[in-house]
């Protein structure tokens, strides 16, 4: 069972939807708990089982959950339980605590990000297993929560399906016209590619620059902003377009939205760049563009540089260094063509396998604690 807020879009929302068809597909009974949204369709539709409850509201009266969440706990006798994220976490780990000990699910979580240091975000530590999604993650809650850890995180990387992203991915008939018929600026230009939602730690602003520089050498070259705005962050995107316009490129970089063909978009592109200025948890789209063979260029900080470190190293660049960032992109677009290469650390199916491996050593763990119990007691 796991539980998170809502299943409408992100990482983490991907990566339950991704971990349940695997589930599935290995003979297991998976349910997701949720508030709901667009992906339970589909989740439902390869095979698990959806319970809506209201558990995704930062507020005190997400405790009423907590009596109901418990009740669905002891009904549905789940082996284990999987929180994804705080607000759930804690109205599972209220209802959990008080189930009796021997009949309670192994409760397990997965830190997705680098949290606030405060009692609220302890509640990821507070787990029988942490699962960490990099070494950065790791480090950061040893570092920070070592009184709430049980035992060591364990360091599962985000994996990609392989069967969505591989190399030489095809395009669907007519994908590529009906998108330059969309934007007829990409026609017959070899596109750089910056996906991410638009907020000011993204790297836009950096990518905007770095196209003004490409673009006096390389006139066939156009950029592309692929990430949607957030409702109440829609003047975000007007700056960054102004900036293109008072650069003079505003020709030359398009801005084209949230995509659910993205995959098609690393295949069409000749790179795809993560920019981020602070230090992510992981770098979900290092690893797809990796996956389809895409060259990459990024900063090294945080999870996206432990992929690209992994999967194209050629593409590295120290953080906020523009002439860089511009000499590496530059070497990628002048010279031989370079191909990145998903390692298998960061398959869907090598995740899958190791999440499944530390239920089993969970549950093979309480099996062996009632044992004993057992032996006593005689």
């Amino acid at each position: 069972m796991q539980l998170l807020p809502a299943l409408n879009s992100g990482g983490v929302e991907r990566g339950t939807v991704d971990f349940a068809r695997a589930l599935v597909a290995a003979g297991h009974e998976s349910i997701v708990i949720s508030s709901g949204g667009r992906m339970v369709e589909q989740l439902q539709r390869e095979g698990s089982r959806h319970i809506a409850m209201p558990i995704h509201r930062k507020s005190l009266a997400s405790l009423w959950q907590v009596r109901p969440l418990r009740k669905l706990l002891t009904e549905l006798h789940a082996d284990i339980v999987h929180v994804r994220s705080r607000v759930p976490a804690w109205l599972t780990y209220l209802a959990w605590k008080k189930m009796p000990a021997a009949s309670r699910p192994r409760l397990v979580s997965t830190a997705h990000g680098l949290y606030s240091i405060n009692r609220y975000s302890a509640v990821m530590a507070k787990s029988e297993q942490v699962i960490a999604i990099s070494q950065c993650v790791r480090d950061y809650l040893v570092e920070n929560y070592p009184k709430d850890l049980q035992r060591p995180p364990q360091i599962v990387y985000r994996g990609v399906d392989t069967r969505e992203f591989y190399p030489d991915l095809p395009l669907p008939e007519d994908w590529l016209a009906n998108t330059c018929a969309e934007f007829p600026q990409l026609r017959d230009r070899r596109w750089l590619l910056l996906p991410g939602r638009l907020t000011r730690w993204k790297g836009q602003e950096d990518f905007i620059d770095l196209m003004a520089r490409l673009a006096e050498k390389h006139a066939d070259i156009h950029g592309v902003i692929l990430g949607g705005s957030e409702p109440n962050k829609a003047h975000y995107e007007e700056e960054l377009k102004q900036r293109a316009r008072d650069l003079g490129i505003a020709d030359r970089v398009s801005f084209v939205g949230h995509r659910a063909d993205i995959r098609y978009w690393y295949r069409q592109s000749a790179l795809v760049f993560n920019l981020s200025q602070r230090p992510e948890p992981f770098g979900r789209t290092v690893i797809e563009a990796a996956a389809i063979g895409t060259p990459i260029v990024g900063y090294d900080i945080g999870g996206p540089a432990e992929s690209l470190r992994a999967c194209f190293p050629e593409g590295l660049v120290a953080k906020s260094d523009p002439e860089a960032l511009y000499k590496t992109t530059c070497a990628l677009l002048d010279g031989p063509a370079l191909s990145a290469r998903l390692t298998p650390e960061f398959t869907l199916e090598n995740q899958a396998r190791h999440t499944i491996e530390i239920y089993q050593s969970l549950l093979t763990e309480k099996s062996a604690a009632a044992g004993e119990g057992s032996n006593a007691r005689d």
